[in-house]
């Protein structure tokens, strides 16, 4: 490998601010049109440019394949968004393993990593949707093993060495390399996304990757249970005590609470709406008082750049996370208005959670940022 490493032992000693996108289709501000995917994937890379502009530290890009969404090969927008930029880190938000090929996955964002020096991620996870399964020729009936056995491929992976592997679900290796290397000094960062489920903290724990918490509904402090158990399987599987946990939520930001809710809602609602009636609950778009409820008590991180940098504290504090994630589109949300609120997060927000975070950007009781996963 390169002489030239990258720690990741202390790779970062500060509080984390990321974007999240899945591509939603989205419309024009007065709604007259829907923009077409390649508009979108186009307005996707501009926002990511921004967002470096403005100071995040991360951008994450999720996979779907389905018509309401336009991203479904993640790498290949992260490797124009890394051509486009100079500092961002590079995320899946997530990669769908399951029906993917963990030498391929490793293969793609080790390249990533390469062309941007080192500023590649990868999170894993079974994603919210399930059309990639048949897409790719997979059975639902082997949803568990499909993901167990590819994660336990992936972090193999991450030796770089020479691999041996045996499964039930692809070809195994026999003492073979995976090209390109990275120069990181345990392989790619790499996260496992949990929506929250034990099983899933635990696996995490066990493979020695990340934690990241996947928040849709509810309240953030609901979760702290998943953390403690994070932590106490890492010790019982005698993985290093400083991998870090990282959380995501939907959210949006603009100049007052008011503005904030008025553009966020009809797409938020229309979204919702649809949701249930694919998923079978539901019985009709869900109320502004509901939609109010869920920023106040729940998991929404919507409003001026005051009310959602608290919110983010207390999500820290609660949570012992060290990155945030805010997934700022939604449904029809339009680009323009995506554009303003990611300019608030980087200049506005993250500047009032550094401050308020204090020293470290860590509560006291928080495990330190030094981490093998980042």
């Amino acid at each position: 490998m390169s002489s030239q490493r990258i720690s990741t032992e202390k790779h970062t000693d500060q509080f984390e601010f990321g974007i999240h996108t899945f591509g939603d289709v989205t419309k024009t501000p007065d709604g007259e049109r829907e923009l077409s995917q390649p508009e979108v994937l186009r307005n996707v890379v501009e926002e990511a440019k921004l967002a470096d502009q403005v100071g995040i530290d991360v951008v994450g890009i999720g996979e779907h394949h389905r018509p309401d969404y336009a991203i479904s090969a993640p790498d290949v927008v992260l490797g124009a968004i890394g051509a486009a930029t100079e500092r961002i880190k590079l995320i899946s938000a997530v990669t769908v393993l399951s029906s993917d090929d963990p030498v391929r996955v490793y293969q793609r964002f080790a390249t990533i990593d390469g062309l941007t020096g080192g500023r590649a991620e990868v999170s894993l996870g079974r994603g919210s949707f399930i059309e990639s399964y048949p897409l790719f020729g997979y059975d639902l009936s082997d949803y568990e093993t499909l993901f167990e056995e590819k994660v336990d491929l992936f972090v193999k992976l991450r030796s770089e060495g020479k691999v041996t592997w045996n499964g039930q679900t692809r070809a195994g290796l026999s003492q073979q390399e995976i090209f390109p290397k990275t120069d990181h000094d345990n392989g790619l960062p790499t996260w496992i996304a949990v929506g929250g489920t034990p099983n899933s903290v635990v696996r995490a724990a066990r493979h020695g990757v990340g934690l990241e918490l996947a928040i849709i509904g509810g309240a953030p402090q609901r979760f702290a249970p998943f953390v403690d158990l994070y932590y106490r399987a890492l010790e019982e599987f005698g993985q290093s005590p400083d991998l870090r946990v990282a959380s995501h939520s939907h959210g949006f930001v603009a100049d007052t609470d008011e503005k904030a809710q008025e553009i966020f809602y009809p797409s938020w609602a229309e979204s919702m709406y649809k949701l249930g009636q694919e998923r079978g609950w539901g019985n009709g778009y869900p109320s502004r008082e509901q939609f109010e409820q869920e920023i106040t008590h729940g998991a929404l991180f919507v409003g001026s750049p005051e009310t959602v940098a608290e919110k983010i504290v207390r999500t820290q504090k609660a949570l012992r996370i060290s990155r945030f994630g805010l997934k700022y589109g939604n449904g029809s949300l339009a680009h323009e208005h995506m554009m303003e609120a990611i300019e608030l997060y980087g200049s506005k927000v993250k500047p009032l959670v550094l401050e308020r975070l204090g020293e470290g950007s860590q509560s006291e009781d928080s495990p330190s940022e030094g981490s093998e996963n980042s």
